[in-house]
C-alpha cells in the first residue's frame, strides 16, 4: 500500500494534542490503512501504541461498551503517553463516553468509523470542541497510478475515468471483477448503510433519486429540478423529502455539492448547486453497456483534484455563460473551465468563449483530454495527464 503522505502530514501535527484525532471518510477509502501508517510512524519513534480493531467479533465481545473501552485502555497507560488507535470505534457503545474520558487520560487517541455511523454532524455533536478531525477520499490519480504500479498493474487515465479511485477496484485487473466490487460497495453504502441507518421506508424512491443523482453528476440541479424530473417518471416526491435525502448522500460522502459564486453579489447563491460524485465510479456502473460519461467524469475528476490541492471551489457564473470552477487559495484565484475536447470548432467557441469580457487579473485555464496544446494569450490549455500530475494550478 502507497504512504499517503497528504493525508498524514495535517495528522501529524496533532499527534501528541489532547484533542481526538477522526480520521474519517467514505467506505473503503483507505481510512484504516491511514490509521495504521500513522501508527507506524509513531512506533517507529519508539513511542507505546494500542490498536483495537472492532470490526473483528472478538475485540467487540471483549470489549463490547464504553466502560469495558475505558477498562481496557487503562490496563496500558502508565508514566509514558499511550498513543491508542480506534478503529471501527462506532462498534462500541456508547464509543463518545469513551472518547470523551481516554482523553483525559494520558493517552493520544485516534479514531476512525464507518461513514454510516461516525458522520460529522455526530462528532460535532457528542465531542463537541475536543476534536480535530480529517477527511480522506478515494485516490487522486497520481496515487491511483502509484498503487497499480506498485501492483504491477497499468491504470490509464482513461481506466481512472471510468473505474475512479476505490483501492480495493484498481487491485482488480479484471473489468468484470471492478464491476462486481463497486457494485457491492455501492450496495453497502446505498441499501446496508442508509437505507438502515436513516430507516427509509419507501426504498424503491430513495434508490431512483441515488440513482439519478449519481448518473447525472458534473450538473446542476436544485431540489426543486430533481423533484420535476422524478414527476416526469412517474415518481411522486417533495421537495423537502428531496433535501433530506441529498443530506443523507452529503453526510455519508457520497456526492459533493458545490455552490455557485454571483461575481454580482461577490457571494454564493442559494438553491441551485452542482452536484459529484466522490467517485465517478458510481455513474460508470449505472451506464448501460459500455457508453461511459468520460465527458462529465472528466469534469468530476478535475474538481477532486481541485479539493485534493485545497483549493476552495465554486462555480462560476460570467453573465449567464457558466465556468465549471472558480479555484482560490492564498488569495489567488483561478477560473477553469473543463472540456472533453475542442478539437472541434463548436466545442472550441463555446469553451474559450465562457471566458469573454473577464480581465487577466485572474488565471483562465481549460482542461482537456486533447494532446495537441490550443493555448492562447490570454487563456491556459493543460492537458488532463499534464494537470493530474500539478501540485499547484
Amino acid at each position: 500500500m502507497i504512504t499517503r503522505e497528504h493525508y498524514i502530514s495535517p495528522i501529524r501535527n496533532f499527534y501528541d494534542s489532547d484533542l481526538i484525532k477522526i480520521i474519517t471518510g467514505i467506505r473503503r477509502c483507505g481510512k484504516s490503512i491511514i490509521l495504521k501508517q500513522v501508527m507506524a510512524e509513531i512506533e517507529g519513534a519508539g513511542k507505546k501504541c494500542l490498536f483495537l480493531d472492532f470490526d473483528l467479533k472478538p475485540v467487540r465481545a471483549k470489549i463490547p461498551n464504553a466502560d469495558a473501552l475505558i477498562d481496557h485502555v487503562n490496563e496500558f497507560i502508565g508514566d509514558e503517553k499511550l498513543y491508542v488507535f480506534l478503529d471501527e470505534v462506532q462498534n462500541v457503545d456508547g464509543w463518545h463516553e469513551a472518547c470523551r474520558t481516554l482523553r483525559l487520560y494520558n493517552c493520544s487517541l485516534f479514531i476512525t468509523g464507518s461513514n454510516s455511523k461516525l458522520l460529522s454532524r455526530e462528532f460535532t455533536k457528542e465531542l463537541s470542541g475536543r476534536f480535530v478531525s480529517f477527511r480522506i477520499r478515494p485516490f487522486v490519480y497520481r496515487e491511483a497510478f502509484e498503487y497499480a504500479k506498485q501492483l504491477g498493474l497499468d491504470y490509464s487515465t482513461n481506466d481512472y475515468l471510468i473505474w475512479g479511485g476505490f483501492p480495493a477496484s484498481i487491485e482488480q485487473a479484471d473489468v468484470d471483477a471492478k464491476k462486481i466490487y463497486l457494485n457491492d460497495l455501492n450496495n453497502t453504502i446505498i441499501y446496508n448503510d442508509l437505507e438502515n441507518r436513516y430507516n427509509i421506508r419507501k426504498k424503491d424512491v430513495f434508490e431512483r433519486i441515488v440513482d439519478f443523482i449519481l448518473v447525472s453528476n458534473s450538473r446542476i440541479f436544485s431540489a426543486k429540478s430533481i423533484t420535476d424530473y422524478m414527476k416526469g417518471q412517474n415518481v411522486s416526491v417533495s421537495v423537502p423529502t428531496v433535501i433530506k435525502y441529498l443530506g443523507y448522500l452529503k453526510e455519508a460522502y457520497v456526492i459533493e455539492d458545490v455552490e455557485l459564486y454571483s461575481p454580482k453579489a461577490k457571494a454564493k447563491l442559494d438553491y441551485y448547486y452542482k452536484l459529484y460524485d466522490e467517485d465517478v465510479s458510481f455513474n460508470s456502473i449505472r451506464v448501460s453497456g459500455n457508453r461511459f460519461d468520460l465527458t462529465h467524469n472528466l469534469e468530476n475528476i478535475v474538481l477532486s483534484e481541485l479539493l485534493y490541492l485545497g483549493y476552495e471551489v465554486t462555480v462560476y457564473n460570467n453573465k449567464g455563460r457558466e465556468i465549471d470552477f472558480r479555484a482560490e487559495k492564498d488569495g489567488k484565484i483561478y477560473l477553469v473551465q473543463v472540456a472533453y475536447s475542442v478539437t472541434e470548432d463548436k466545442a472550441y467557441e463555446r469553451e474559450f468563449s465562457a471566458f469573454n469580457d473577464i480581465d487577466n487579473s485572474v488565471k483562465k485555464i481549460i482542461i482537456t483530454n486533447d494532446e495537441n496544446d490550443y493555448s492562447t494569450s490570454t487563456v491556459y490549455h493543460y492537458k488532463l495527464k499534464d494537470f493530474l500530475q500539478m501540485d499547484e494550478l
